[in-house]
């Protein structure tokens, strides 16, 4: 069983940065699709990043593009956001999520943490 837990948020102007991080224990192997997801007051649960634990590939979402790093770090099983040119609408609940290889449904969640960009 997947156990994710994030850490990290917190208020910050906009213009600053934040790096979260997402505690990954209880995996088998490799074969992960980690990813990075947040949700906006009022709307939907959106995917901001991902990254292949196995290869390290990555993939972001257009609106942080060049603003939002995702990485890994094997000896700590952790992985981390780091969110660079903060705009207020990236405020947001940001969650971390796990998934296998095959589909692409995300079973595993953490309880997610707060990130405030104030104008």
């Amino acid at each position: 069983q997947v156990q994710l837990e994030e850490s990290g948020g917190g208020l910050v102007q906009a213009g600053g940065s934040l790096r979260l991080s997402c505690r990954v224990s209880g995996r088998a192997g490799e074969n992960y699709i980690l990813g990075w997801f947040r949700q906006a007051p009022g709307q939907e649960r959106v995917v901001a990043a991902s990254i292949n634990w196995s290869s390290g590939h990555t993939w972001y979402v257009d609106s942080v593009k060049g603003r939002f790093t995702i990485s890994r770090d094997n000896a700590k099983d952790t992985i981390y956001l780091q969110m660079n040119s903060l705009k207020p609408e990236d405020t947001a609940i940001y969650y971390c999520a796990a998934r296998g290889f095959e589909g692409s449904h995300y079973p595993y969640w953490g309880q997610g943490t707060q990130v405030t960009v104030s104008s």
